[in-house]
């Protein structure tokens, strides 16, 4: 009985609850579910065997797909998409065609509609925002690029996105609940979300340090660092063993992927951070097409975005962001709230203090940008008693998520005429 009640849990806690989680998760893979066939039926851009990486946007689709992935960013993430090209495989009895890319990227569609369903009970039952504003929010977020963009690529991203909005929803139910997460799911999550991006297991660690009254008690103190550090050795353990256990493979190749992915390229720093790092993941600029080959001769077009080229942008997503940050301020003293933004603090210093990967730094959207929705939802929980001031700030996010929608349908078309034009 006690195990039932487990799995009954966890189906509770992944998948939809209620009635209206149900209908929306339906809604949003009825979308993102007929984007994502017709790119796949239609075009080859989702997986094409002759293109090794950046078709679009810098996503590596193939080298994901066929490999998991490098593995000193994607320690283990060869064993679950060996698992998913298998699956894919089974349906196109093992050919690389469309009923293959169709998989794919309905796969990619499935995960990014139970992401929503995540935001939602986050916002519901987490924040306790009534549904109205819980489903504004989830409208804006529904139209972010990264959202998109994720609903029908297969890769480490769109996987990680679920990953982190999942356990940062149980975290904050364990927390709730004044209960400390235990070794087991430390561990699960340590392994899915550090395994697909090493980088991000930072971020399973930081609800720990709001469990409560963990520095008023040498007990509570010790019994953390104890499950830290059997999830950090069962993460290392399995890193290891996909190594043969060379470790001296993860230093040298770690810094040759820092060197090539650090430097800074001709756009200004400052603009790599605003158009990309920040503005890209929600808010699609224009693009800029390049020439590409895989070094065997077979020559293709590789879509890239481009910074902003106007002012609005600049002051949209500048919007966007002094919301989040009025919406920390305003619950400094939010666990919830503070978790959220510590998070976010691990990509600002990866991307925009270290520099990694800023210049390609709006595909790294799946790793952070839900941070914005939460934040959004923790404004509203911050003014519950103002009236005036949410009727501001609802009507606000509607003006934005106008503007949203009508731009990014705008550079979605674009992006179409891309697929038309290089792969049919």
């Amino acid at each position: 009985m006690k195990l039932k009640k487990k799995i009954l849990y966890f189906l509770k806690l992944v998948f939809p609850a209620t009635r209206l989680e149900s209908l929306l998760f339906l809604f949003f893979l009825g979308i993102y579910g007929s984007l994502a066939s017709y790119i796949a039926l239609n075009y080859r851009i989702v997986f094409d065997d002759r293109i090794p990486w950046d078709a679009y946007f810098s996503f590596d689709n193939r080298a994901i797909v066929m490999t998991g992935g490098g593995f000193e960013r994607h320690p283990l993430s060869n064993y679950f998409f060996d698992w998913l090209r298998n699956f894919a495989f089974f349906f196109s009895d093992g050919k690389k065609d469309g009923i293959f890319r169709l998989v794919l990227a309905l796969c990619s569609a499935f995960t990014v509609s139970l992401s929503l369903i995540q935001i939602f009970k986050y916002l519901k039952n987490i924040v306790r925002l009534p549904n109205h504003i819980s489903l504004l929010i989830l409208a804006f977020f529904a139209f972010f690029t990264t959202t998109i963009l994720l609903s029908f690529t297969p890769e480490t991203y769109t996987y990680t996105l679920f990953l982190l909005v999942l356990f940062n929803y149980y975290a904050a139910i364990k927390l709730k609940k004044e209960q400390k997460i235990p070794t087991v799911a430390l561990t699960l999550a340590g392994v899915s979300v550090g395994g697909l991006t090493i980088t991000n297991i930072v971020k399973v660690y930081i609800p720990l340090l709001f469990e409560k009254k963990l520095f008023w008690n040498w007990k509570k103190i010790s019994n953390t660092i104890l499950r830290v550090f059997i999830s950090g050795v069962v993460f290392v353990l399995l890193y290891l063993n996909r190594l043969n256990f060379d470790w001296q493979k993860i230093f040298n190749k770690t810094g040759e992927q820092y060197d090539k992915f650090s430097k800074p390229k001709v756009t200004p720093v400052w603009d790599m951070v605003y158009s990309w790092f920040l503005g890209g993941n929600i808010l699609f600029p224009s693009y800029v097409i390049r020439d590409y080959h895989n070094k065997k001769g077979f020559h293709y077009k590789a879509l890239f975005m481009d910074v902003y080229l106007n002012w609005v942008p600049y002051i949209f997503v500048g919007l966007v962001f002094f919301l989040v940050f009025w919406s920390w301020l305003k619950n400094i003293k939010n666990k919830y709230a503070n978790i959220l933004m510590l998070s976010f603090a691990v990509d600002i210093v990866i991307h925009a203090v270290l520099k990694f990967g800023l210049h390609t730094s709006y595909i790294y959207g799946g790793h952070f940008i839900f941070v914005v929705p939460m934040m959004l939802g923790w404004l509203f929980y911050g003014y519950r008693n103002a009236p005036k001031l949410l009727s501001f700030l609802y009507i606000l996010i509607s003006l934005l998520f106008v503007y949203l929608a009508m731009n990014n349908l705008l550079k979605m078309q674009g992006f179409f005429i891309f697929l038309e034009r290089y792969y049919r």
